[in-house]
Protein backbone atom coordinates (compact mmCIF):
# COMPACT_ATOMS: atom_id res chain seq x y z
CA UNK A 1 0.00 0.00 0.00
CA UNK A 2 1.35 3.39 -0.99
CA UNK A 3 1.26 6.39 1.34
CA UNK A 4 0.70 9.76 -0.29
CA UNK A 5 0.97 13.06 1.56
CA UNK A 6 -0.93 15.97 0.06
CA UNK A 7 0.19 19.54 0.54
CA UNK A 8 -1.41 22.81 -0.38
CA UNK A 9 -1.16 23.18 -4.12
CA UNK A 10 1.21 25.78 -5.49
CA UNK A 11 -0.49 28.17 -7.88
CA UNK A 12 0.21 27.82 -11.57
CA UNK A 13 2.24 30.64 -13.17
CA UNK A 14 -0.90 31.97 -14.88
CA UNK A 15 -2.86 32.14 -11.57
CA UNK A 16 -3.55 35.65 -10.30
CA UNK A 17 -3.28 34.71 -6.62
CA UNK A 18 0.23 34.50 -5.17
CA UNK A 19 1.03 31.58 -2.89
CA UNK A 20 1.06 32.45 0.80
CA UNK A 21 0.46 35.69 2.66
CA UNK A 22 1.46 39.09 1.34
CA UNK A 23 3.48 41.60 3.34
CA UNK A 24 1.40 44.77 2.98
CA UNK A 25 2.83 48.23 3.75
CA UNK A 26 0.66 50.20 6.16
CA UNK A 27 0.55 53.64 7.70
CA UNK A 28 -0.94 54.84 10.97
CA UNK A 29 -4.32 56.48 10.86
CA UNK A 30 -7.00 57.64 13.28
CA UNK A 31 -8.65 54.20 13.29
CA UNK A 32 -5.41 52.18 13.50
CA UNK A 33 -3.29 51.07 10.57
CA UNK A 34 -4.35 51.43 6.95
CA UNK A 35 -2.96 49.78 3.84
CA UNK A 36 -0.85 52.23 1.84
CA UNK A 37 -2.16 52.98 -1.63
CA UNK A 38 0.11 53.61 -4.61
CA UNK A 39 -0.32 54.82 -8.19
CA UNK A 40 0.39 52.79 -11.30
CA UNK A 41 2.44 54.25 -14.14
CA UNK A 42 -0.85 55.27 -15.75
CA UNK A 43 -2.13 56.96 -12.58
CA UNK A 44 -4.58 54.32 -11.35
CA UNK A 45 -4.77 53.41 -7.68
CA UNK A 46 -3.32 50.06 -6.66
CA UNK A 47 -2.83 48.14 -3.45
CA UNK A 48 0.64 46.67 -3.01
CA UNK A 49 1.83 43.45 -1.42
CA UNK A 50 5.20 41.75 -1.24
CA UNK A 51 5.90 38.03 -1.17
CA UNK A 52 8.57 38.45 1.53
CA UNK A 53 9.52 40.91 4.23
CA UNK A 54 12.92 41.25 2.54
CA UNK A 55 11.34 42.40 -0.73
CA UNK A 56 9.21 44.95 1.13
CA UNK A 57 12.28 46.27 2.95
CA UNK A 58 14.32 46.48 -0.26
CA UNK A 59 11.57 48.53 -1.94
CA UNK A 60 10.35 50.74 0.93
CA UNK A 61 13.07 50.66 3.59
CA UNK A 62 13.48 49.02 6.96
CA UNK A 63 11.26 51.49 8.82
CA UNK A 64 8.15 50.68 6.79
CA UNK A 65 5.47 49.09 9.01
CA UNK A 66 3.59 46.13 7.50
CA UNK A 67 0.94 43.51 8.14
CA UNK A 68 0.36 40.15 6.48
CA UNK A 69 -2.82 39.63 4.48
CA UNK A 70 -4.01 37.22 1.84
CA UNK A 71 -4.50 38.64 -1.64
CA UNK A 72 -8.32 38.33 -1.44
CA UNK A 73 -8.35 40.13 1.94
CA UNK A 74 -6.13 42.94 0.59
CA UNK A 75 -8.38 43.29 -2.45
CA UNK A 76 -11.53 43.36 -0.28
CA UNK A 77 -10.05 46.08 1.94
CA UNK A 78 -8.85 48.33 -0.85
CA UNK A 79 -11.47 48.01 -3.61
CA UNK A 80 -13.94 50.28 -1.73
CA UNK A 81 -11.14 52.89 -1.66
CA UNK A 82 -10.80 52.90 -5.44
CA UNK A 83 -7.91 50.45 -5.86
CA UNK A 84 -8.90 48.32 -8.82
CA UNK A 85 -5.62 46.37 -8.86
CA UNK A 86 -3.27 44.57 -6.49
CA UNK A 87 0.39 44.83 -7.48
CA UNK A 88 2.68 42.10 -6.12
CA UNK A 89 6.42 42.71 -5.66
CA UNK A 90 6.53 46.04 -7.51
CA UNK A 91 9.76 47.70 -8.48
CA UNK A 92 9.44 51.37 -7.76
CA UNK A 93 10.95 53.94 -10.08
CA UNK A 94 13.01 56.57 -8.28
CA UNK A 95 11.15 59.82 -7.86
CA UNK A 96 12.06 62.31 -10.53
CA UNK A 97 13.36 65.50 -9.04
CA UNK A 98 11.25 68.48 -9.87
CA UNK A 99 13.15 70.47 -12.46
CA UNK A 100 12.42 74.12 -13.00
CA UNK A 101 12.06 74.98 -16.61
CA UNK A 102 14.06 78.07 -17.48
CA UNK A 103 13.32 79.99 -20.61
CA UNK A 104 16.28 80.67 -22.82
CA UNK A 105 16.89 84.39 -23.34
Amino acid sequence: MSHTTLYAEDPEPADRVPAGPLFVPVRSGPAGCTARMFRTALGGRTAVGFTSQQRLTEALGGGQPWVTLSEPALRALTEPLGATAVTVDPRFAPEMSRVRHVRAA
